[in-house]
């Protein structure tokens, strides 16, 4: 008997066909009318031999290896759900009476589930701020940097995160687009909680066809797709602040700089003017200043300069160039060129970043919410920036500065993750592996055997969103969509919700996790929820059973002549409609970022020299910049093991893109294994060679299952292809203290060994109990 039933995931919307108790195919939803290749791999990992059958203890915790103990190369013993749960009541007990609250790290972080109820990150943070608080992160890892400054220039992060000027409005009105970093189509496949339409690369197409010249400013031609025309500007890996800088030089030398409103909309601009003519520390930032540093020509940076005074500009960045050494930096000048243009609010025109980096981004929409589930206030109040869990266990009891706050960082004891996978996101992985070993306790909830779950002591098996009900949800997309459970959990594992609830039972408040409601009074609590809101806001929703029966629910698309420009009611109005900044306007100069004093991020933009870039002195030894980027194939490590992924790997490792140039020098061939190495490890990879690379620079995905060669020993090589094994582990500043993974140099070597055997797909040595 065949089975249709509706679902979704991140990478769209589909229907899972179920067959005698698998999902055996997935069709494409209705209204979609380009769905990706993604969803192709969902029946391969929901049934892939690496999902974890039944909970696990390593045997070295039982035995009592555990602060100090190395993780990863140990045996599992396979224990009961009652003694998992028994075991975890009384441990985290005892850690929270013994160490305090802020001793467990509740670390969960990234996309787990597009469903909104069971959204793991969420569960278990209402678990642990219920029991009585923990150690939790804030910002995320792909725009951490970004998060910190915008609030203190724009007032918001609606620029970043929002109802950002739609493709309409660019299409309508503007002319010219720069794209530092370019507009990489495939990042539009995905999208944070799912999306009912892929319009993201149609838009896209529309605004060039519309007579937008695209500009992409990057290392690689391939950052926006061949029909969009993109004019291609090569610059090198870290140096966009000194290119923006150098047009800013050319703007104010030609009187070209919009005074008018730099004098009404802005703050700070004669300290930022003084900097870039070189009368606040003697270096003007000209183009023949620029040129050696971005090694682009002087007349290419003039031009393109006096191109966006010239015409209705929009200027926008990749979320990736702020995850670099002084991230901080290109985004703030790229506002102040946008400032210096006159062009903020203005229809069409202007600054948004992340256009090219996830799905929805640009997408015409109505202001309505997304279905979600309540948070829970955490009665430890302390929260670390996401990218720095490496120090936070390497230095309890020491200071980290952040963004204005100096964080007395705590001793952690315990490590509790569900949702997300730090030996995917986190940069040096071997250092984050000896960290890994200052807790006494880690306990992961996963439905897989990732690097993370290798190196837990206690593991719980929990469901895909195959295995469960739900509603996935974003405010990117004017669809909702019923996920229907298709097939019975598989082995022994379990809904996050569920397990958690057994474990705050022993605890003592099952009922306040629960709000004693099962998994059918939540979905039908927070749609709602959500239908009222949208109701306030003009939209009348169906009622949960018409919803829950037809599928989906859709909301009026946005008609032509409706398109959105941000901060057009700041323009108009600057003293009736302020921005949310102290001075109420676009801050040029912040003086409650000078105030804090950091040298790495003083009051304006300014240029700062990587510690980590081709023009360092490291480059004689590592001369390739290595960019890691999100892959076609998977969502971050999501769906490595499925047909996608191993389809574009070489002999099961992740490929490394080289230029012609850089494969040649090293005798190099398509299909080629390597070694890629610096002083902070090294991996293996397969030699992809990509025209419109530039030379001197090499690209590996991010998201490959970390594996290495000798499980639980942080110096041994990575033979499936994990960047983040290369990338460097240091904060963008001390303002944002995102990371730094486009920072990263490397060099290339062939490979003429024996192929060490992928093995991370496959389950870890058990033992019997």
């Amino acid at each position: 008997m065949t089975e249709i039933k509706p679902h979704a995931s991140h990478w769209g919307y589909f229907d899972a066909v179920v067959e005698n108790g698998r999902v055996t195919g997935v069709r494409p939803f209705g209204p979609d009318p380009f769905p990706g290749s993604l969803i192709e791999a969902v029946p391969d990992v929901v049934h892939a031999p690496s999902r974890i059958d039944r909970p696990y203890i390593r045997r070295g915790w039982i035995e009592g290896r555990r602060r100090g103990h190395l993780r990863g190369g140990d045996p599992f013993v396979p224990v009961s759900w009652d003694e998992a749960t028994r075991i975890l009541a009384e441990e985290t007990a005892r850690i929270r009476a013994e160490h305090g609250a802020t001793s467990i790290f509740g670390g969960s972080y990234g996309w787990s589930s597009a469903g909104r109820y069971h959204h793991a990150k969420t569960q278990l943070q209402r678990f642990l701020g219920l029991g009585g608080g923990f150690t939790s992160s804030v910002h995320a890892y792909s725009y951490a940097a970004a998060q910190a400054l915008l609030p203190h220039v724009l007032g918001t992060n609606e620029v970043l995160l929002g109802r950002t000027t739609d493709w309409m409005a660019i299409a309508r009105h503007a002319r010219l687009m720069l794209c530092f970093g370019g507009l990489a189509a495939k990042n539009g496949m995905v999208a944070s909680g799912g999306q009912g339409r892929h319009e993201y690369g149609p838009l896209m197409r529309q605004a060039a066809a519309a007579g937008v010249r695209l500009v992409n400013i990057s290392p690689f031609r391939g950052d926006t797709e061949a029909e969009l025309g993109a004019e291609w500007v090569s610059i090198r890996p870290g140096t966009d602040t000194a290119l923006l800088l150098a047009m800013a030089h050319v703007l104010v030398s030609e009187g070209r700089e919009d005074r008018g409103f730099l004098a009404t909309h802005c703050t700070g601009w004669p300290q930022l003017r003084a900097y870039i003519l070189g009368e606040s520390d003697g270096q003007a930032k000209t183009p023949d200043w620029a040129a050696p540093i971005t090694d682009i020509p002087v007349e290419v940076i003039r031009r393109l300069a006096l191109d966006c005074a010239a015409q209705p500009t929009m200027l926008t960045a990749a979320w990736s160039l702020q995850r670099a050494d002084y991230g901080e930096q290109p985004y703030w000048m790229l506002v102040a060129l946008a400032a210096m243009l006159g062009a903020i609010g203005k229809p069409g025109q202007g600054v948004a970043f992340g256009y090219g980096s996830i799905g929805g981004m640009g997408v015409p929409r109505r202001e309505l919410p997304a279905v979600s589930s309540p948070g829970i206030r955490n009665p430890a109040g302390l929260a670390i920036p996401v990218a720095r869990v490496t120090e936070l266990l390497e230095r309890p009891g020491e200071v980290l500065e952040f963004n204005g706050q100096r964080i007395t960082l705590p001793d952690i004891r315990m490590i509790w993750w569900a949702g997300g996978n730090p030996f995917h996101h986190h940069q040096d992985l071997p250092r984050l592996q000896r960290a890994w070993a200052r807790a006494e306790t880690i306990v992961v909830q996963e439905p897989w055997w990732t690097a993370l779950a290798r190196q837990a002591d206690i593991v719980l098996p929990a469901t895909t969103t195959l295995e469960r009900n739900d509603i996935a949800s974003s405010n990117r997309d004017r669809f909702v969509r019923a996920m229907h459970q298709a097939i019975p959990p598989q082995g022994q594992a379990r809904n996050d919700t569920d397990m958690l609830a057994d474990i705050a039972d022993a605890l003592g408040y099952r009922d306040r996790f629960t709000e004693q409601r099962d998994e059918g009074a939540w979905l039908r609590h927070l749609y709602g929820q959500w239908r009222v809101a949208c109701g306030r806001l003009g939209f009348e929703a169906p009622e949960f059973e018409r919803f829950w029966a037809e599928g989906h629910v859709e909301a009026p698309p946005v008609a032509p002549g409706e398109e959105y420009t941000q901060f057009a009611d700041f323009r108009a109005d600057p003293e009736g409609e302020p921005l949310n900044t102290p001075s109420g306007k676009v801050e040029l100069f912040s003086e409650t970022i000078a105030s804090f004093g950091y040298d790495d991020c003083p009051g304006h933009p300014v240029w700062r020299e990587p510690r980590e870039w081709l023009g360092a002195p490291a480059a004689a030894e590592y001369p390739l910049h290595l960019l890691s980027f999100q892959p076609a194939t998977r969502l971050h490590g999501q769906l490595d093991p499925g047909r996608v992924a191993a389809a574009g790997k070489i002999q099961g490792r992740e490929p490394i893109h080289l230029s012609p140039e850089d494969a040649a020098a090293r005798g190099l061939r398509e299909g080629d294994i390597v070694r890629v190495f610096n002083a902070r490890g090294a991996c293996l990879g397969g030699v992809r060679i990509k025209e419109g690379m530039r030379p001197g620079v090499a690209a590996m995905a991010t998201g490959a299952w970390y594996d290495p060669q000798v499980p639980g020993d942080p110096d041994a090589l990575c033979v499936h292809g994990n960047p983040n094994v290369l990338t460097a582990d240091v904060g963008t500043s001390r303002l944002g203290q995102g990371p730094s993974a486009q920072s990263c140099l490397v060099q290339v070597e062939r490979w003429d060994g024996p192929l060490p055997p992928v093995t991370v797909h496959q389950p870890p040595p058990m033992v019997p109990a």
